[in-house]
């Protein structure tokens, strides 16, 4: 089995490459479903959360409203920082987990999706990490659509996060997705032909 990790930007289209390896054959772990799993109501870092930003970051259905916590972690580093020490080592822990799973069931190519694997120190962990990328304006334009981010909010957003140039220099694989949805499977189905080569040695 190889463990590959997958990561970009924000909206650059990592999910989308996530479905499309899925599709193709490989198993993916993905980490935005681990962080809503580990922040579950009951759960030792729902309270630690919910201490650390108070009240206003539970939603009426008494779970996180992850739409709230993320305004105040993009504008405030240290809050964001403060959050990822609450939930980064759980979200490994249940990654970890879940590979172990995956190994026993016979998976040759078991894909982890994260946001934040370079700045996490998690990307050496794995035997092939691909990065996804998309120029500025793309990754702008997608946020307005997909999250009614108005130009001046979405391009906040991004200076938040680690520039994509410096992500691609950990790359052992690089996907650039500002083509149409024909262009980006063609290059996912070629990163899957690689690494099932790679998995069957």
């Amino acid at each position: 089995m190889i463990r590959v990790g997958l990561t970009g930007g924000i909206a650059c289209g990592k999910s989308v490459v996530a479905d499309e390896l899925r599709r193709l054959g490989a198993a993916v772990i993905d980490a935005d479903q681990l962080a809503r799993r580990v922040v579950e109501p009951g759960n030792p870092a729902f309270e630690e959360v919910v201490a650390r930003f108070g009240p206003s970051v539970v939603a009426a259905d008494g779970r996180i409203d992850r739409a709230a916590l993320a305004r105040i972690v993009f504008s405030d580093p240290g809050a964001r920082a403060a959050l990822e020490a609450i939930t980064h080592p759980r979200i490994v822990a249940e990654a970890e987990r879940e590979a172990g799973r995956l190994a026993a069931r016979g998976e040759r190519i078991v894909v982890f999706e994260a946001a934040l694997l370079i700045e996490s120190g998690l990307a050496r962990d794995f035997d092939a990490l691909v990065v996804v990328t998309a120029s500025p304006e793309t990754q702008v334009a997608r946020l307005g659509a997909r999250e009614g981010l108005d130009v001046t909010a979405a391009r906040h957003r991004l200076a938040a996060q680690m520039p994509t140039e410096e992500k691609v220099r950990h790359a052992d694989h690089v996907i650039r997705n500002d083509g149409t949805i024909a262009d980006l499977r063609g290059a996912v189905r070629a990163l899957y032909e690689t690494l099932a080569e790679r998995a069957g040695q």
